[in-house]
């Protein structure tokens, strides 16, 4: 009888861990060091010409973390999809695998300056993913793992901001770490995390110009209007998240977002103004880049914030909107 119970327990204990199954695999070898240069590397300071040599070195290195964070975003939407009594399981299993990674300190050896330039919007996708998780997750012990890792790394994030180039200082880049601050505060209610991440959404959209173009992305020739569209997922999102917190943003800096928005969704047609901002035709337009779904995911949380009809309308003919490093499918987490 003893053996019977002892077993029974420890089948529950498991379960209630998310530890690997057949229906929760073991995550996969955590990411300890993370280390690459930038893909525009000799480019000049427009930075508008690929070393693809780099390129393809780059996301060598990135591919097992951005992996990771697919997987997890997979199974996020499984969760959100799932009925309310069977989520549990499926928060377990993410928080589970998070917590391998954590108990490794994941990323913690960031070699390069590019690394930790860039490495806000992983932080974001897995700070998202946990966040969610944790309103369904019995596996506290594992939960407060994840806690205490990205807090780590979002730290690290807020001193290295504090002497990052200037210029990215107020781009794109910044405002996915200002996301990731965003979503790892609400997993502690860290209140200095928070404010740093009201900071740095702040000093993104406050720069936006008056016609809503990003100026530090105007700076990026025929890339412009594709890192203007870039910028647009950690602002909409981070707005969003911090108004969950008690924070508005929506209005700051003469409606920033709204005007950032719209100028991104007008030049989504023919990218007319931002070739006479750059003077060249933007990657969008040469066959370089695609108006991938993904691009778009931003339009949820910013649809939550806004009722602008060109965005709707949009978001309408590409539904489901996904993107991993928002945490998935989008149109399932910010449902009304």
């Amino acid at each position: 009888m003893f053996r019977c119970a002892l077993a029974f327990l420890l089948a529950v204990m498991t379960a209630s861990t998310g530890a690997a199954s057949e229906n929760c695999p073991a995550a996969p070898d955590p990411v300890l060091s993370l280390s690459f240069e930038s893909r525009y590397a000799g480019s000049g300071e427009a930075r508008d010409t690929v070393n693809a040599e780099i390129e393809a070195e780059t996301e060598a290195a990135l591919e097992p973390l951005d992996a990771f964070i697919r997987d997890l975003a997979s199974g996020l939407d499984r969760m959100m999809e799932a009925d309310r009594d069977k989520r549990r399981a499926k928060a377990n299993c993410l928080i589970g695998q998070m917590s391998e990674w954590a108990r490794a300190d994941a990323l913690a050896d960031q070699g390069s300056e590019t690394t930790r330039l860039t490495i806000g919007s992983r932080l974001s996708g897995l700070a998202i993913i946990a966040g969610k998780a944790m309103l369904y997750t019995s596996d506290y012990a594992g939960l407060d793992e994840v806690r205490v890792w990205l807090t780590r790394r979002m730290d690290e994030q807020m001193v290295f901001w504090e002497t990052a180039p200037s210029g990215a200082a107020s781009g794109n880049l910044r405002a996915w770490a200002g996301l990731a601050a965003a979503a790892t505060a609400a997993l502690n209610d860290d209140v200095v995390m928070r404010s740093w991440a009201v900071w740095s959404t702040s000093y993104v959209l406050c720069s936006v110009n008056p016609d809503g173009s990003l100026p530090q992305e105007m700076t990026r020739g025929r890339f412009a209007l594709h890192y203007q569209l870039h910028a647009m997922a950690p602002l909409a999102t981070a707005v969003l998240i911090l108004e969950r917190q008690g924070v508005t943003l929506r209005a700051r800096c003469g409606n920033a977002l709204d005007r950032a928005a719209t100028f991104t969704l007008s030049e989504l047609e023919t990218g007319e103004k931002t070739a006479e901002i750059t003077g060249q035709v933007q990657t969008l337009f040469d066959g370089t880049h695609n108006l991938d779904d993904f691009k778009l995911a931003w339009l949820e949380p910013f649809l939550l914030l806004s009722g602008n009809d060109q965005a709707r309308a949009l978001a309408e003919k590409r539904r489901p909107l996904s993107y991993s490093k928002l945490g998935g499918n989008q149109t399932l987490l910010w449902k009304p």
